[in-house]
């Protein structure tokens, strides 16, 4: 049995004085601390595991290109974070290259590495291609997307798709079959035709770091993004946001938790490779990429951002100490909302009795000392303010 003591956010809701109690792997016990449940822990901060559904890499490895010990040192290095549930994002790429991807990353969802496997293209708009490799970006073909998920025996759990590209419907309707959540991005076209495609998609639904990959919003000419705000406020749709501080400003930030509430929202860190490295020259896919104070661009003569470098208890930080969201609500879109997005919900996301016991310990300023998953320590930076026995 483990006591986790601190200030508690679960549910939406913080308990200055607070225990998350764990017996195995399953959490126990949530509510205000009482006699006989240790020392108080003042400066201490119990959260949730967070849930990332947008990484490509970590540690000096991407999932697009690392070999398998690659991808476990990625998916380690945002475990030690706190990020304790995580879908590994590829890149557009040709056909024969997504297959071996998937073949690859499908053992280590199964070991646990990993929760799944997101596909961002290759059924993109080229015009808002960003740091994907345009030459990759091909119409909408089914028959590949029905390889793909075959070839990675179930493990695929999301897919980015441009509500422009041909066979749309064809496309939901085998990401349907599959269990797959759509995700609409790395679109060209219009309001009108994203609140229609919007409309054919259907829930679970989200958005593809919003604001990113897609046209400026503009009071004559809308776009995307302006449709996929409005499906959030009325809750037909999630909106990825990348609030890392230079993917989006920080008042963007704030307009959209106002706009939608934590419960529409999911902070990703759209991280790749780079992330917790030094600054240097590393690859997303078959692009390589310079990072110069900490920011991501493609090499050469297209300097389009080219991912994160940020951590999504980084990106938690940013949401809290510069966007100016309540504490409770930025844990919310880092935990909750992203684990009800892949169905995930009644196993992680929060800390409620009966779930996993994933949570991550920090002090005030959110940087994290310990990290629990399945009810074990996994990381320790500190002396976790805890009782065991």
């Amino acid at each position: 049995m483990t006591l986790v003591r601190g200030t508690v956010v679960a549910g939406g809701a913080r308990i200055d004085d607070g225990v998350v109690e764990v017996v195995g792997e399953r959490i126990v016990r949530v509510g205000p601390a009482r006699d006989g449940d240790g020392p108080p822990a003042p400066g201490t901060y119990v959260l949730p595991g967070l849930v990332d559904v947008h990484c490509h890499g970590g540690a000096g490895h991407g999932f697009p290109e690392a070999g398998a010990a690659g991808v476990r040192a990625a998916a380690r290095h945002h475990l030690d974070h706190g990020t304790t549930t995580m879908l590994a994002s590829l890149v557009s790429a040709p056909g024969e290259t997504l297959l071996e991807r998937v073949r690859l990353l499908a053992p280590l969802v199964a070991a646990g590495d990993l929760a799944g496997i997101h596909l961002e293209g290759p059924f993109l708009a080229a015009a808002q291609c960003g740091a994907q490799d345009p030459a990759a970006i091909v119409p909408g073909d089914p028959d590949l997307l029905s390889r793909l998920v075959d070839a990675a025996d179930g493990t695929v759990r999301c897919m980015t798709l441009a509500p422009e590209t041909p066979r749309y419907r064809e496309l939901l309707a085998v990401s349907e079959r599959h269990g797959v959540l759509p995700s609409l991005g790395h679109t060209d076209t219009t309001a009108a035709a994203t609140t229609a495609a919007i409309a054919q998609a259907g829930e679970p639904l989200s958005a593809t770091h919003l604001f990113n990959g897609m046209p400026p919003l503009h009071h004559r000419a809308p776009g995307p993004a302006a449709a996929c705000l409005a499906a959030a406020a009325r809750g037909a749709m999630v909106v990825e946001l990348v609030a890392d501080g230079v993917h989006l400003a920080d008042e963007t930030v704030a307009m959209v938790f106002d706009l939608v509430g934590p419960d529409r929202i999911a902070l990703v860190t759209d991280a790749m490779a780079a992330a917790g490295m030094a600054d240097g020259r590393y690859r997303l896919g078959a692009l390589d990429v310079d990072v110069v104070d900490g920011i991501a661009r493609l090499s050469g003569a297209r300097p389009a951002l080219a991912g994160g470098t940020a951590r999504l208890i980084d990106v938690l930080r940013r949401v809290v100490r510069h966007a100016g969201v309540p504490l409770a609500d930025a844990v919310t879109a880092a935990t909750a909302t992203p684990a009800r997005l892949l169905g995930c919900d009644d196993e992680v996301g929060d800390l409620v009795v009966g779930r996993r016991a994933d949570l991550v310990v920090t002090d005030t300023e959110l940087r994290p000392r310990s990290v629990m998953r399945a009810g074990r320590w996994v990381h320790e930076r500190e002396a976790v303010p805890a009782w065991r026995s």
